[in-house]
């Protein structure tokens, strides 16, 4: 009976790992809570974070792979479509490794297009934390536009003093650069994104109110 037992346990465990994380199941239905969806979203297992974003984006997904880091218990991707005038676009793409493979979790991203007077210096997203759903957020991403920013921050303000986070600037491309970085998951609103210059001065600083927003900003604000 004991070696019963014994035996049936990691079964037991493996059987509800896999039922958590088969396309349609427990963790699939933890999502589409978050969606408000009234049927389960069911999210394929793959065997790379790529193949999971693909899978799951559909057959006709066509964004590029331009840079990717690994984050505790997953990957975050970022994307892009290539070949539009005269706008920036960018997604994020966050899949989670499990025991049987890769699975896609959460996503989003901007499109943004410049008119013929305007000339935007830095593009934003913000990603929410995501309740009963375990993932890096809250986060911010975007690119620059301006090539003089060389440097930027987001500040929370949590209790009493500001916290300032340095973001990670990525070369994805040619001409081309990205920013990101995790906020604790304590953090509220608002945000506050700072720009500097190879000197060290403030070109943009501009708060953020929305928590699953994004934009742009202007040298100056």
């Amino acid at each position: 009976m004991i070696t019963m037992v014994i035996l049936l346990t990691p079964l037991s465990v493996l059987t509800y790992m896999y039922m958590n994380e088969i396309a349609g199941g427990l963790a699939d239905q933890r999502i589409s809570k978050v969606w408000e969806l009234r049927e389960p979203v069911h999210i394929p297992i793959a065997n790379s974070p790529e193949r999971a974003v693909q899978e799951f984006r559909g057959e006709f997904y066509t964004s590029q792979f331009i840079h990717q880091e690994a984050v505790d218990g997953g990957m975050i991707l970022f994307t892009q479509k290539k070949g539009r005038e005269n706008n920036s676009n960018l997604q994020m793409e966050y899949t989670r490794k499990n025991l049987f493979g890769w699975k896609w979790v959460w996503g989003g991203g901007y499109s943004i297009t410049e008119g013929p007077d305007t000339k935007f210096a830095l593009n934003y997203m913000s990603i929410p934390k995501l309740d009963k759903v375990s993932a890096p957020f809250p986060m911010l991403f975007g690119d620059i536009i301006d090539s003089t920013i060389k440097r930027v921050t987001v500040e929370i303000k949590e209790t009493g003093k500001p916290d300032t986070f340095d973001t990670k600037l990525v070369e994805a491309g040619e001409s081309q650069q990205i920013w990101y970085v995790f906020l604790p998951s304590s953090a509220t609103l608002p945000y506050t994104i700072k720009a500097y210059d190879e000197k060290g001065k403030l070109l943009i600083n501009k708060g953020i109110e929305e928590t699953d927003g994004y934009g742009s900003l202007l040298i100056g604000e």
